[in-house]
């Protein structure tokens, strides 16, 4: 017979008081307070005292690999000549070669998103002639070992372009049979300079090995649309709605409202997910506009202290924070859909199963001292407990079952 565990108490997002019974790892009922089965006792009961109960984060957005967090502060560098991703890389790289093992440095940044609530994630590894694959088998034996804690999606990322970086097309087909579930880009107009010839390897492989896509996009302005226009083209043409992201997408943050509304229609009506980490330095897609038409908006911390910048402290509920404040978002019903983006939108965009608090969904879920989302939001309380399963993982910022 399963193990069966009986959590008191939970507040529920709509502020009422609930008991959460959990049997083999996931919900089999949600009663109001005081009526479910009084015969269990500790330690089969847990009382949560009010605390609010909410789904674990989904981290949508990461690199594993390329983090400096737990290591030796890394000073930022700055570009010579405003924002260059070749620039950046080559500073990456460089860091990269006086810096710990990556298994250690990947470990440090999973114990701080678990620590924080997250309990599904999309990383994105490098993938190009100077790594080769090298990260990714790297990467791939952390997620094994992390695989009770944490659900780990990879995406193949061609850090140095694709058609520019000869080869890299090959190794992007041996990460995917090597195990990562999603194959990446990179700005296909700016960087490789050609956007059929770069979208062609990715749908390409996309559909050979039946992975997801999620396309990194910096490009701003109309250059910035017009790819995502022929993303969402490609999206339709190869039947992925539903699998296929571009992630930052700067450039739906600096339209005009008439391009961004009709943006908003195709991408929804094709089923691209957008994500965005709402950084301080750039136009980011409006949040709300989008939502509004429908398209899925998700969100991740995207770095953590390495090359690209020194912040990221691998809380979502924090980004959450971060969203609403940069978007404007003051209503209780804004700062819900800041709360939605790092949790149901996220895992709708990483297509988890069983994901929510609902009866047969899995028991991942986090309790921290607050009313209700709009104040967790706000106050983003550190006071959290984290469970994977029905089970306990994380208290305080702390993993309970650090890796060995």
């Amino acid at each position: 017979m399963s193990e069966q565990t009986i959590f008191r108490n939970a507040r529920l997002a709509d502020g009422s008081l609930a008991d959460l019974t959990v049997i083999g790892g996931r919900f089999s009922a949600i009663a109001p307070a005081g009526q479910a089965d009084r015969a269990a006792v500790e330690p089969a009961a847990i009382d949560l005292g009010g605390q609010l109960v909410v789904p674990a984060f989904v981290e949508g957005h990461i690199h594993l690999d390329t983090s400096f967090y737990g290591d030796a502060w890394r000073p930022h560098i700055p570009c010579t000549n405003g924002f260059d991703v070749r620039e950046r890389v080559a500073f990456q790289a460089r860091n990269l070669a006086a810096a710990a093992p990556m298994a250690e440095r990947a470990k440090n940044q999973l114990e701080l998103c678990i620590g924080n609530g997250s309990l599904a994630m999309r990383s994105h590894v490098m993938v190009d002639a100077s790594v080769e694959l090298k990260h990714v088998e790297t990467i791939l034996a952390v997620r094994e070992k992390y695989r009770d804690l944490i659900d780990i999606q990879l995406v193949a990322f061609p850090q140095s372009g694709i058609l520019s970086s000869p080869g890299t097309a090959d190794l992007l087909d041996e990460a995917l049979k090597l195990g990562c579930d999603l194959v990446g880009g990179l700005d296909p107009a700016s960087f490789d300079r050609d956007v059929n010839g770069h979208l062609d390897v990715i749908f390409g492989l996309a559909q050979k090995h039946g992975a997801g896509v999620d396309i990194h996009l910096h490009d701003s302005g109309t250059l910035g649309l017009f790819q995502v226009e022929e993303i969402a083209a490609r999206t339709q043409a190869s039947g992925m709605a539903g699998h296929v992201a571009v992630s930052h997408a700067y450039g739906l943050g600096d339209i005009p409202a008439d391009a961004l509304a009709k943006a908003g229609e195709m991408l929804a009506a094709r089923g691209v997910a957008i994500m965005t980490n709402a950084p301080g330095n750039h136009a980011f897609p409006p949040v709300a506009a989008l939502r509004q038409a429908g398209v899925t908006v998700f969100s991740g911390s995207d770095n953590i202290r390495d090359s690209w910048w020194p912040y990221g402290d691998g809380d979502m509920l924090s980004r959450a924070n971060m969203i609403g404040y940069r978007s404007g978002f003051y209503e209780d019903h804004e700062l819900e859909a800041a709360f939605d983006v790092v949790t149901h939108a996220g895992a709708s965009a990483l297509g988890l199963e069983g994901y929510g608090l609902a009866v047969g969904a899995r028991a991942d879920f986090v309790a921290m001292p607050a009313q209700h989302v709009p104040e967790a939001v706000v106050a983003v309380p550190k006071q959290r407990t984290v469970y994977r399963a029905g089970k306990a993982v994380a208290r305080d910022g702390k993993v309970l079952v650090p890796w060995a």
